[in-house]
């Protein structure tokens, strides 16, 4: 029965109503309960009407689809005040047309921006229908605004339903039979809606992990043109495969591509990762397969191939593709982020124990079979750690899926904005408030947060103190908003120091509401995780859902300043910074008053001497400010320079922490972050800086002498334009220039790896792609001059060395001790 769906042309309602009808019908006989794990939320045109796909797993394990064929999409129109709703609802139905009617126009109250509102909700039959609406209607008399039009289908559905993914279902539902399209162990139809269940745990989902190598003779690859040579596989289950290309003149992958699309099918697994997957290893095998007549055929649904859907991501049918890279992105500790890189800096797989292969030689391990074997290791040696990658990001992603109602493949593709901005949406439903439209802006700026100047020199023994999600708490305790702002100033409103903005007390705004409930949220999970073992599966998720309530809770402020907002709104931003800056004055003259001698302050943190009274400034600060603060980390030793938002220190544990320094740059080379790290804690330990400069006089020695590695020499720039718009040529432009001629496609927003190599031309022509550059070409001097000596300097400067004694090596040179 539901086979003849795709065959039937609804024309009119009245034949839409008759055939839901026909179709209620033809659903097995008895209801079932089913319990189940909502994977992801999509949708399809069955007959010319749309039917809500949810993915999920059941309680005993199957794979499972559940249908609703009762969902519809809609927007709604605010009208003007004193309009007669019943003119306006008569003048939109007239609108109707073809084979999407207008099936309702039914006028209703909301708020929006805090204020109620009489609104027209117009409901259609077919998703694509309601662009093309939302523009007549709009020209509707008696109509002044359209909103929620934006809003995609599928989407729509989880915000009505509140049905977010990642999270357990119970559902009446009916057994659906004779439809053969989806991949599925059982196919339902809903009825009534989803109850959500008290669970935490997930089932145990199936992960694919996947990696591609590129037959790359030329350089750049093309998918026209070059073959994929081994598709590595790799998956929770533990299983581990290289699947290879055949041999020949030229490597032919036809029968490897059948293999990888027959290996996932039998697998039939959940969650796909990668890493850069969907800027290359999945739309290069979309290319080449179909360049080879083939499908790639690897979804739930058959027929279909992964496709470029919303915030740059790919997605697969059925299944859920996860681009680990796009976690990675999020770590500013880790500047270069290629996949060993990140794998090493997270503990998965050491990078001197893996193996590793220049990028631009990969054809050369292909040609020679006596090095195929180290191709096929590098290959495996990506893929497990893609693997175990997702052991370390997945559990998070899950957690910030189930809060922002992002499938979990596309919510590591979006922005913080983005994710903080579903779940603000969710919380709009619920409140019965409009969603704003998203509306381009200019860039409006605006003063920020406080930043002390730093009391210059070494300090021992420097506590660090925390305001607890300071700025979600200032937007709580002044109701700060848009719907919640005055125009002038009353006894019922809060002033704002510095400013002269007002904010309303009653009653609680928008973002005061989803604010509270967020870190209302948050300690309750935390106040839970102690009911169980730190290395239990529950106390591991219920950590990853506080960290994701944290994130977003304190992405709230930079939320309502970004231009890019629903909930846009800069006299907030403003106030909320103001309201900061008086927060961390009152907490410094509190910490003076009591002795205590402050070193620096940043935002919502202040450094100060960690002495007995510390104890006693928390509790003045949390009573007369009525807001959290806590000791965060304690340095044995930090060093200030003169300059804001730069210094060094060491903790406790021996870590270091480097900020403002070259060494959390991303153009300096790996060699000047290393040294500069070095220095650091040298002179932090040791208290001598000559004990540095020995160090970095035997850095220059081994770099004279070639021991120190080509890749830890590469300098990283990101092309900010492309090539044709650089009037100046800067190393990383000629580096990429060299690229294009070698035939690597280059274009804005690429990152150019490139070294300095010996000549006697200016350093921008002598910089060379690094995989083209050998070590003995290496420009000594330069690196020496410009590397490894500015970023030590910038340490040692301020212990009486200069630039001439670093070069000599000299030995004099002060003390920490001279600093104190």
């Amino acid at each position: 029965m539901w086979q003849a769906i795709g065959f039937l042309g609804i024309r009119r309602s009245s034949s839409i109503l008759m055939f839901i009808s026909h179709l209620t019908q033809c659903f097995m006989e008895l209801e079932v309960k089913l319990r189940f794990y909502l994977l992801d939320v999509s949708y399809e045109i069955h007959g010319g009407i749309p039917v809500i796909l949810m993915w999920g797993v059941s309680d005993d394990g199957r794979r499972v689809l559940v249908l609703d064929r009762s969902f519809r999409p809609y927007f709604y129109t605010v009208l003007e005040e004193g309009v007669r709703e019943s003119d306006v609802v008569s003048r939109i139905k007239l609108l109707s047309r073809g084979d999407s009617p207008i099936v309702s126009a039914e006028a209703t109250q909301k708020k929006y921006f805090g204020k109620p509102v009489k609104v027209v909700k117009v409901v259609t039959v077919k998703p694509e229908a309601v662009r093309e609406y939302r523009e007549l209607v709009r020209k509707v008399r008696g109509i002044v605004d359209v909103v929620e039009a934006d809003i995609r289908f599928s989407m729509r559905y989880i915000l009505d339903n509140n049905t977010p993914p990642c999270q357990w279902y119970e559902a009446d539902v009916e057994l659906v039979e004779g439809i053969t399209r989806y991949r599925a162990s059982s196919l339902y139809g809903l009825v009534g809606k989803l109850r959500p269940l008290d669970v935490a745990v997930p089932p145990k989902l199936k992960v694919l992990a996947l990696d591609i190598e590129v037959y790359n003779p030329r350089g750049a690859v093309d998918p026209s043109r070059d073959p994929v040579i081994v598709i590595s596989v790799a998956t929770s289950g533990g299983d581990l495969k290289l699947l290879t290309a055949s041999d020949g003149p030229q490597p032919q992958d036809r029968e490897v591509i059948r293999e990888f699309v027959n290996y996932v099918l039998a697998y039939d697994p959940d969650v796909i990762v990668g890493y850069n997957s969907s800027r290359f290893d999945l739309p290069y095998l979309v290319e080449r397969a179909d360049k080879l007549g083939l499908s790639l055929d690897i979804g739930r649904v058959k027929g279909s191939t992964p496709r470029p859907s919303v915030h740059g991501h790919y997605s697969i049918p059925g299944r859920l593709h996860v681009d680990l890279y796009d976690f990675a992105e999020e770590i500013p500790e880790v500047k270069v982020k290629s996949l060993d890189v990140v794998a090493d800096y997270l503990g998965v797989v050491k990078r001197s124990e893996r193996t590793l292969i220049p990028g631009h030689e990969i054809f050369k391990y292909w040609d020679d079979r006596s090095r195929r074997e180290l191709l096929l290791r590098y290959a495996r040696d990506d893929v497990v750690s893609t693997l175990k990658l997702s052991e370390k990001f997945l559990p998070f992603a899950i957690q910030l899926s189930s809060l922002t109602g992002l499938p979990l493949d596309q919510v590591g593709a979006a922005s913080v904005g983005y994710r903080l901005e579903w779940y603000l949406m969710r919380s709009a439903v619920e409140m019965g408030e409009l969603i704003p439209n998203r509306t381009e802006r200019e860039y409006e700026p605006y003063r920020g947060a406080i930043v002390l100047e730093p009391k210059k020199g070494v300090h021992e023994n420097i506590a660090v103190l925390d305001f607890t999600s300071m700025y979600p708490n200032i937007m709580i305790k002044f109701n700060i908003g848009p719907d919640t702002y005055a125009e002038e100033a009353t006894e019922n409103c809060y002033r704002i120091p510095g400013t002269s903005y007002c904010f309303r007390k009653e009653p609680p705004g928008f973002y005061k509401s989803v604010l509270t409930t967020l870190l209302k949220l948050r300690k309750a999970v935390r106040e839970e995780m102690r009911k169980y073992p730190p290395n239990s599966s529950e106390y591991v998720i219920l950590d990853e859902r506080q960290r994701a309530l944290k994130i977003l809770a304190n992405a709230s402020y930079g939320y309502m300043g970004w231009v890019g907002a629903r909930w846009y709104f800069k006299p907030g931003a403003e106030a909320v910074t103001a309201v900061g800056r008086s927060v961390i004055e009152k907490a410094i003259s509190i910490a003076k008053n009591l002795g205590l001698e402050v070193i620096y302050g940043d935002t919502d943190s202040i450094f100060v001497s960690n002495r007995p009274e510390v104890a006693k400034f928390v509790e003045e600060v949390m009573k007369e400010l009525e807001l959290e603060i806590k000791v965060d980390k304690v340095y044995r030793r930090v060093f200030f320079t003169e300059a804001k938002k730069r210094y060094i220190g060491i903790l406790d544990d021996g870590r270091i922490d480097i900020v403002g320094f070259e060494a959390v740059r991303g153009d300096w080379s790996e060699i000047a972050k290393e040294v500069q790290e070095n220095v650091a804690r040298i002179v932090l330990e040791t208290g001598d800086a000559r004990r540095a400069v020995d160090y970095v006089r035997n850095v220059v020695l081994e770099l004279k002498q070639q021991k120190i590695p080509l890749e830890k020499l590469v300098i990283w720039k990101t092309l900010t334009k492309s090539l044709d718009e650089y009037e100046v040529s800067a190393p990383h432009v000629t580096a990429a220039r060299k690229m294009v001629s070698l035939g690597f496609k280059v274009e804005k927003g690429s990152k150019v790896g490139y070294v300095i190599v010996k000549g006697q031309d200016q350093i921008s022509s002598r910089a060379l792609p690094y995989f083209i550059a050998k070590l003995s070409d290496v420009d000594v001097d330069y690196y020496v001059k410009h590397q490894i000596v500015p970023a030590a300097l910038r340490i040692l400067e301020y212990f009486g060395i200069s630039e001439k004694q670093l070069e000599t090596a000299s030995r004099t040179g002060r003390t920490l001790l001279d600093f104190r």
